[in-house]
């Protein structure tokens, strides 16, 4: 018997399952799914958790049920390509014949001080919770600064500006204008919201250190009730501690094909690989729809395609709130109530599909 082994169940690792199962997978073929919780987690959506304004439930989706998977919870502390074995913390090893590695990724703190210790993140479920508690627990008139206005910190700022109207909020970015990937119209129409919301930006930040409650800003300390972190994002660090060709990101190259140049069985998929795309749930729900043609044919001793299409991405949407949004469709930049509907209805098709 085969084992396809998956570690992580986002967004890439779920849509390999739901591909194969359950009517899909050879006989001959077994899956072992590696996650640290029992549950996919709709990651699009910490923000909202962390700002209280969903629950807990709202960000969960079951595993499909199969007589050929099994589903380990635990973490995973070492990958080895050679032996064709993954470690897990408890000492467990779990044996491969293919692999594909979607772990995620993690905050990327740049070198600053403190950053990793006196910050809240919103990159996992778990660090998501700890940062609602400690949100949802201030006082009125407390003050949060949150790092990085990015399409994460932007939906988090005005998620916690509408749900706490008593919050004094500060969005710290380092360029001239907000969501700088952004055109410029969505760029204006996000930082007008931010004004008549009184979410304060401070653009052309430096943040140089952090100390407990108090970041610096271009050396001068600001004082905070709650800090949080969305200035960027690095692979997973088992991904960046593994002997093979990264970018800068730590992120993994790949073939055309979605795997290691130098092991066609060890599989990247997410924030883990190395593509020209920004990470997004879809781009990895478009890998892997292709990594699964690459098995297929594999299984049947077929030779796959040498190389895929361009993966298409449909667009970016992001909330303001519960009422208004913001987004790129086919290139086309959309505001308002009509984008934030958009952002609600694919949440809603994909629990749909998924759940």
């Amino acid at each position: 018997m085969k084992n396809l082994v998956v570690l992580g169940g986002g967004y890439g690792g779920m849509k390999i399952l739901n591909e194969l199962l359950p009517d899909q997978l050879p006989e001959d073929v077994s899956i072992t799914l590696v996650d640290q919780v029992p549950y996919h987690c709709l990651k699009t959506e910490y923000y909202a958790l962390a700002a209280g304004t969903i629950s807990d439930k709202e960000v969960r989706v079951t595993f499909p049920e199969h007589s050929r998977l099994t589903i380990k919870y635990g973490t995973v502390t070492r990958i080895e390509p050679n032996e064709k074995t993954v470690y897990l913390q408890d000492g467990e090893k779990v044996v491969y014949d293919d692999l594909v590695i979607g772990l995620g990724c993690e905050d990327k703190y740049h070198g600053v001080p403190g950053a990793d210790q006196f910050t809240y993140s919103i990159q996992s479920i778990s660090q998501s919770r700890r940062t609602y508690a400690a949100l949802n627990n201030l006082g009125p008139g407390s003050v949060v600064g949150i790092v990085g206005a990015g399409l994460s910190g932007v939906e988090l700022a005005s998620e916690l500006s509408e749900s706490r109207e008593d919050l004094q909020i500060k969005l710290f970015d380092r360029g001239k204008h907000i969501l700088s990937a952004f055109p410029t119209r969505l760029s204006t129409y996000v930082e007008n919201w931010f004004v008549k919301h009184n979410v304060e930006i401070i653009n052309n930040s430096n943040i140089t250190k952090v100390e407990p409650n108090t970041l610096y800003n271009h050396d001068e300390p600001i004082f905070c009730d709650v800090i949080v972190w969305t200035a960027g994002i690095q692979a997973n660090k088992i991904v960046r501690q593994m002997d093979a060709e990264k970018d800068g990101m730590g992120r993994l190259t790949v073939t055309p094909r979605h795997h290691l140049p130098n092991d066609e069985h060890v599989f990247i998929v997410g924030d883990c690989a190395s593509l020209p795309h920004a990470p997004s749930a879809q781009l990895a729900e478009g890998q892997a729809l292709q990594i699964v043609d690459v098995l297929k044919k594999r299984w049947q001793n077929e030779e796959p395609p040498t190389a895929f299409p361009p993966i298409k991405l449909k667009g970016i949407l992001g909330s303001l709130g519960k009422k208004q949004g913001f987004g790129l469709m086919s290139e086309r930049p959309i505001t308002g109530r009509v984008a934030r509907l958009l952002k609600s209805g694919v949440l809603w098709l994909y629990k749909f599909h998924n759940g």
